[in-house]
C-alpha cells in the first residue's frame, strides 16, 4: 500500500469514527434549523480535535515501542517520514540506554 492510499484509508476511517461520535453527543435543547448545521460543524470540530489528541498519544507510545524494540532514529525516522534528526527532535531521548527526562534545550537553542 502507498502512502498515499494508506492516507485515503486513514482518513475515511476518522471520517466516519467522527461521523458516529457525533451522532452519539447529545444536542442541548433548542437547537434545530440553521442552529443545527453551526452545532453539527462544531461538534465534528470538538470530536476531530479529540482525535488529534488521541494520534498524538498513540504516536508517543508507538515511537516509544519502536526504542524500546531496538530501533534507531534512522528508522523511527523513515517510519514517520521524516529524517533521523527530525525524529530525534520530534522524541529526544528515545534510544538512550537508561530512560529519564529528556535533555533540555541550552537558551541559545530556544532563539527564534
Amino acid at each position: 500500500m502507498t502512502d498515499g492510499e494508506m492516507t485515503d484509508r486513514v482518513a475515511a476511517a476518522v471520517d466516519e469514527l467522527a461521523h458516529r461520535l457525533v451522532h452519539d453527543l447529545a444536542r442541548p435543547p433548542g437547537v434545530d434549523g440553521a442552529s443545527d448545521a453551526r452545532w453539527h460543524a462544531l461538534a465534528r470540530l470538538r470530536v476531530l480535535m479529540q482525535v488529534e489528541r488521541a494520534v498524538h498519544d498513540l504516536e508517543q507510545g508507538a515511537a516509544r515501542a519502536a526504542a524500546v524494540a531496538g530501533a534507531g532514529y534512522p528508522e523511527i525516522g523513515r517510519a514517520a517520514s521524516m529524517t533521523r534528526q527530525g525524529a530525534r527532535r520530534r522524541w529526544p531521548g528515545l534510544t538512550r540506554a537508561t530512560p529519564g527526562p529528556a535533555p533540555r534545550l541550552s537558551p541559545r537553542s530556544t532563539r527564534p
